[in-house]
C-alpha cells in the first residue's frame, strides 16, 4: 500500500510523527489557517485477507467532549473488531465513535484508536474522513511506506513472544525479594505485574501502575526484544470458590468491568509508545474452570459459582478482555487453564476446553485473540513426576487408583499442559497455540524431596513414596508448606511450552491465615488456615497452609525464605 496524502496536507508540511498523529501548522504560518482536523490512518499489518491499522485524529477547532469520525471504503473491507472506539460499519460506511474515556478532545488534542478487519483485492485508504462532520486532511499510510520520520510500525504477531527476548524484572517485587536474607540470589528474575483491581491500573499507595511499569520496560529493553507479563485478574464474581482471592467487582457489575478496567488498560497497551513491547497477558485466572467444577450438580457446588454461571459474566468479561487486547500486533492473551490437580480427570479436561472455547468467542472475540493457555497459575503441581508414570501399576493396581491421584489422567504439570495443548488444538483453536507453565513454586526441593520410587508394597505407599508434589492433597492450594522456587523462567524448555514463567511473585502471599479487615475485597478463606480439616474439594484433609500469612498479595517474608531453602533446582 502506498502512503496518500492530499495536496492541502503537503503544502501545510504535514508530518507523521513518531506517536503517529498529524501536526498541522499553527494558524498564521505562512498566512494559512489551520484545517479544522487531520487524520492519520495507517495500515499496521496486512495478510492475504485481512489487516489492522491504527487511525489518529487531532482536533484543531474548538474543544470537544465527544466525537465521531466518519469514513467510506471503496473496496470490500470490513471491520471485525476495535480497540478504544465504538465502531460500527453499514455497507462501505464505518463510524467510530469515542469511548466514555476519551471523549474529551481539546483544541490542539489527539485521540487513537484501532481495529482489525477484513478484505479481499485491494486495501486503498479511504479518501475522505470527516469529524462531526466537518472534512479532515488525511494522512493514510502502511507499512511498507512509514513516512519521513516514523520509526516504523510493528509487524505481525510472533509464534512464541518469549522466543529470543529478555522478560522484564518488576523494580517493586525485586527490591522486596532483594531486601530479604539472601534474597538478591533471585531478585533479578522476571515476575509478572498483577492489574489486580482497578486502581492498580494507576498504582496502589504510591506504587507503580502500569504506564509506569511499561516505561520503566522500555529502559529494560535496549535493543533487543523484551516480554513485559501482566495478571488481567478483576471479573465480577471473581474466584467465586475462593474467598481469599475474592475482588472488588461484585457478581453483576459487567459493565463496570468493562468500561473502568478493561477499556482503560486496552488504551494504554495501544498507546504507539509501548509498540516495541511484547505484552503478554494471563486472562482472569481461576475463572473459567469454576464453572466446570464448582456448579451444582457437583458436591463441590458453591452458590456465588453457580451464580456466576447463571448470569454468563464470567464468558463475557473474558470474551470482552480477549476482543479488546487481543489485537493488536504486540499484545499476546494466554487464558488460564487450571492445573492437572484441578482438570485433568476425564469429566473436566475436555469440558473445560469447550468453555474456553465459549468465552473466547464471546463479546467479538475470535480464537486468533488467544495467543496459548497458561497452566498451574499461583500453584503448586510439580513441573514433573520423575519417580512414577501414570502407566505404572504394582501389585495389579494402576497410580491411577492411588489416593494421591485418585483418577486423575495426568500426574504433573508437564504432560498436562502439553494434553491441554493438543485438546485445544482438537477443538479448534490454532495448531502453533501455546503453552506456559508458572513454576515459581513448584519445586518441591530440600530434604523432604525423594530421591526415588516408593517402596512396591502397594500403590499409595509406591506414589506417596516417591511423589515430588509433598502436599497434603492435591486440591491444596493457599500457602503451602515445604514448598520451594521452581524452574528458573526460560523459553521453549519442552516441546509444545512456550516457557516457564513466574506469574505469582515468590513471597507475596495467597490468602490470610485468620480474617483480617481490609478495604481490597478479600475474604478470610479457611484452606489458607493451618488448623482447617478441609471441604469437599480437597477430600477434606488438612489445608496444609502457613501459619501467620498476610492478605492475599501481601508481602510474606517466612513464605519467601521457605521457598529459597526449598528450591529446586536449588539456589
Amino acid at each position: 500500500m502506498s502512503r496518500t496524502r492530499t495536496a492541502l496536507l503537503a503544502a501545510l508540511a504535514l508530518v507523521a510523527g513518531a506517536s503517529g498523529t498529524a501536526l498541522a501548522v499553527a494558524p498564521g504560518d505562512a498566512g494559512i489557517a489551520a484545517v479544522p482536523c487531520t487524520v492519520d490512518y495507517k495500515v499496521q499489518n496486512q495478510w492475504d485477507t485481512g489487516f489492522t491499522a491504527a487511525v489518529t485524529i487531532t482536533n484543531n477547532s474548538a474543544a470537544k467532549s465527544s466525537w465521531s469520525l466518519k469514513w467510506s471504503y471503496a473496496g470490500n473491507q470490513k471491520v471485525t473488531s476495535g480497540w478504544n472506539a465504538k465502531i460500527s460499519q453499514s455497507g462501505t460506511a464505518v463510524t467510530a465513535a469515542n469511548e466514555s474515556y476519551n471523549g474529551t478532545l481539546g483544541t490542539g488534542g489527539s485521540a487513537s484508536f484501532g481495529f482489525q478487519g477484513t478484505y479481499s483485492g485491494t486495501n486503498a485508504v479511504p479518501a475522505t474522513f470527516t469529524l462531526d462532520g466537518v472534512t479532515c486532511n488525511v494522512d493514510g499510510g502502511g507499512p511498507t511506506d512509514p513516512g519521513p520520520t516514523d520509526p516504523g510500525t510493528p509487524g505481525t504477531k510472533v509464534d512464541n513472544p518469549y522466543a529470543g527476548a529478555k522478560v522484564y524484572v518488576n523494580p517493586e517485587w525485586s527490591a522486596k525479594a532483594a531486601a530479604e536474607p539472601g534474597g538478591s540470589r533471585i531478585s533479578n528474575q522476571p515476575t509478572a505485574v498483577w492489574l489486580d483491581r482497578i486502581a492498580a491500573i494507576n498504582g496502589v499507595n504510591g506504587g507503580m501502575g502500569l504506564r509506569a511499569h511499561l516505561d520503566k520496560a522500555l529502559e529494560q529493553k535496549g535493543s533487543g526484544e523484551l516480554v513485559v507479563q501482566l495478571v488481567i485478574y478483576n471479573l465480577p464474581g471473581r474466584d467465586c470458590a475462593a474467598l481469599a482471592s475474592n475482588g472488588e467487582l461484585g457478581a453483576t457489575e459487567i459493565d463496570k468491568y468493562k468500561t473502568q478496567y478493561i477499556d482503560p488498560i486496552a488504551a494504554i497497551l495501544a498507546d504507539p509508545k509501548y509498540a516495541s513491547l511484547r505484552i503478554v497477558n494471563t486472562v482472569e485466572i481461576d475463572s473459567l474452570p469454576n464453572l466446570v467444577t464448582n456448579v451444582s450438580p457437583r458436591a463441590t457446588a458453591t452458590a456465588n459459582c453457580d451464580t456466576m454461571k447463571a448470569n454468563g459474566n464470567y464468558i463475557k468479561g473474558v470474551g470482552y478482555a480477549l476482543n479488546k487486547l487481543g489485537d493488536a500486533p504486540n499484545v499476546y492473551n494466554y487464558v488460564d487453564a487450571g492445573h492437572h490437580g484441578w482438570l485433568g480427570w476425564d469429566d473436566n479436561f475436555s469440558a473445560s476446553v469447550q468453555t474456553i472455547k465459549q468465552a473466547a468467542t464471546a463479546e467479538g472475540a475470535t480464537l486468533s485473540d488467544v495467543q496459548g493457555f497458561i497452566t498451574n497459575t499461583a500453584n503448586y503441581s510439580a513441573l514433573k513426576e520423575q519417580n512414577f508414570t501414570i502407566n505404572d501399576s504394582v501389585n495389579g493396581k494402576s497410580v491411577r487408583e492411588s489416593k494421591w491421584v485418585d483418577w486423575n489422567r495426568y500426574t504433573d504439570e508437564l504432560s498436562y499442559a502439553q494434553a491441554f495443548r493438543q485438546e485445544a488444538v482438537n477443538q479448534g483453536f490454532a495448531s502453533g497455540v501455546g503453552m506456559l507453565i508458572d513454576t515459581s513454586r513448584n519445586g518441591w526441593g530440600g530434604t523432604a524431596r525423594p530421591t526415588g520410587p516408593g517402596a512396591t508394597t502397594d500403590v499409595d505407599t509406591y506414589v506417596n513414596g516417591g511423589r515430588i508434589d509433598r502436599r497434603i492433597h492435591v486440591g491444596n492450594w493457599c500457602n503451602q508448606a515445604g514448598a520451594g522456587l521452581g524452574e528458573r523462567p526460560k523459553a521453549n524448555p519442552a516441546a509444545g511450552i512456550d516457557a516457564y514463567v513466574w506469574i505469582k511473585p515468590p513471597g507475596e502471599s495467597d490468602g490470610a491465615s485468620s480474617a483480617i479487615p481490609n478495604d481490597e475485597g478479600k475474604g478470610f478463606d479457611r484452606m489458607c488456615d493451618p488448623t482447617y480439616t478441609g471441604n469437599p474439594r480437597n477430600n477434606n484433609n488438612m489445608s496444609g497452609a502457613l501459619p501467620n500469612a498476610p492478605l492475599a498479595g501481601h508481602w510474606f517474608s517466612a513464605q519467601f525464605q521457605e521457598l529459597m531453602k526449598n528450591a529446586y533446582p536449588a539456589l
